[in-house]
């Protein structure tokens, strides 16, 4: 079976493309990603799919990534496909999230992809991971010591953090490297090549070029198949696991915790640890799995611990210390509606469609609306940060918090406990008490709406309403 045959059937088999459906390829110019747009491109008038190619250039190459767009554009050109493209400075963004240059890029261009399928109608993003790229990337995470969860890998198929309904789906999942290179040179297809790709700084580059090779030469020509069925057992393994312990902390009558299984109980604390925005780093985990009601210190001053009955609470400083708070929880907005509650503040959202009447979420002094599709499915909730900025609705710029809470007069050590929410690539759309975010606002284009509404419960100062105070 040719490489097309074999795209084909696994994009039917999986159901990763429906006849007539539209879809957005993402395209570096690179040999994976030119292959399979050639490949979807051949498929395409049999299946009725309607291509649009999609290019984000990350401006980390100087005038090469210039080239790159240039080059992509021009092929959708020649094979009739609308282009679209955008870039953004990805280095001041990983400077400002914290993040490894590679986990910069990919979150910029994960939001571009999905924002531009969402205005261009198409449910499904087509990338161009292969069937290496996955065993480099199990071994990445071997050598980093993750769990079952980390090793499982990519998937055929996951839905876009950032708005419902909308996929990432890889056809190319269980090709090998050197299929695309043979395809490429068959079919006489043209692709760029990154210089980047053969720095040997890079940890992914050595895996590729040094590790994998002398597995396949020296220990098992068959290692990368082998190394794929390794991950799809302990994904499945881990999924088993993980859905054990969230049925666990989601029961009102939980069994003990002791008596739990060791890998639920792990798991248990690395759900609440992730929660909390801390690294659930696994002698951390261990350390809390053993020691009930034992403070520990995790990144940037938090004080972790847990108590005997395995829920988690953590603080940062000590109380009435003026420093910032670095814990945090995330929210998953897909049910239509629910409730929260963080640092003494409860949160109730609902969704509906714009012009619905229905509403249990009426307005107040504490309630605002938000465009559903602009905040995305997954928000977190934290405290005010060092150079947090928003872009407060009616103003064309984001500007400091710091200086809008001086304008409003608010207290230094009130700051400090007031809560923002951001969306999953950080931007902050809501200020407890402020205004909301300009790019979140609703407009005569929006088709549904996040009402929100938040309450102060507890008294000021603590930090979770089941967290008992800090040994």
């Amino acid at each position: 079976m040719n490489l097309v045959q074999h795209v084909e059937r696994s994009i039917v088999s999986r159901g990763l493309l429906r006849d007539g459906q539209s879809a957005l390829v993402a395209v570096s110019g690179g040999v994976d990603s030119m292959v399979l747009l050639d490949v979807l491109h051949r498929l395409a008038p049999k299946h009725r799919w309607k291509l649009t190619v999609a290019h984000f250039n990350h401006q980390l190459r100087g005038r090469a990534s210039d080239l790159d767009e240039k080059f992509v554009g021009a092929s959708a050109a020649q094979l009739g496909l609308e282009f679209i493209a955008d870039r953004g400075d990805v280095r001041a963004f990983q400077r400002k999230m914290k993040w490894s240059l590679e986990m910069a890029a990919r979150a910029k261009r994960r939001v571009f992809l999905s924002h531009a399928a969402r205005s261009l109608g198409c449910r499904t993003i087509a990338l161009a991971h292969h069937a290496d790229d996955q065993a480099e990337l199990f071994l990445i995470r071997l050598l980093r010591g993750s769990g079952g969860q980390g090793l499982g890998g990519m998937k055929w198929s996951v839905e876009s953090p950032l708005h419902e309904r909308i996929y990432f789906a890889r056809p190319l999942l269980d090709a090998r490297k050197a299929e695309l290179l043979a395809y490429a040179r068959q079919r006489r297809v043209r692709f760029r090549e990154d210089a980047s790709n053969r720095c040997l700084d890079i940890i992914r580059n050595r895996i590729r070029h040094e590790l994998l090779p002398l597995l396949e030469r020296k220990y098992q020509p068959s290692a990368v198949p082998l190394l794929l069925r390794a991950m799809d057992i302990t994904e499945s393994e881990s999924r088993f696991v993980q859905a054990a312990a969230q049925k666990w902390l989601d029961s009102p009558r939980r069994r003990a915790f002791d008596r739990l299984h060791v890998a639920v109980q792990r798991q248990v604390l690395r759900i609440q640890i992730g929660d909390a925005f801390v690294s659930p780093e696994f002698q951390l985990v261990e350390r809390l799995r053993e020691n009930p009601t034992k403070v520990f210190t995790a990144g940037r001053g938090v004080r972790v611990w847990r108590d005997d009955r395995g829920t988690v609470a953590c603080r940062h400083g000590k109380p009435g210390d003026l420093t910032f708070r670095f814990s945090g929880v995330a929210l998953d907005l897909k049910p239509r509606r629910g409730e929260r509650e963080f640092a003494g503040v409860s949160i109730l959202w609902r969704r509906r469609g714009r012009n619905s009447t229905d509403s249990r979420l009426r307005p107040s002094l504490r309630f605002e609306r938000f465009d559903a599709n602009a905040v995305g499915r997954f928000v977190r909730l934290r405290h005010w940060q060092p150079g947090d900025r928003l872009q407060p609705i009616g103003m064309a710029k984001p500007v400091k918090l710091q200086d809008l809470f001086t304008n409003a007069k608010i207290p230094a050590a009130k700051r400090r406990e007031l809560l923002v929410a951001t969306d999953l690539a950080g931007v902050i759309f809501w200020v407890e008490g402020l205004r909301i975010g300009e790019h979140v606002k609703v407009t005569p284009q929006t088709k549904r709406v996040l009402e929100w509404r938040w309450e102060r419960i507890l008294a000021k100062g603590s930090e979770s309403p089941t967290a008992r105070p800090a040994p």
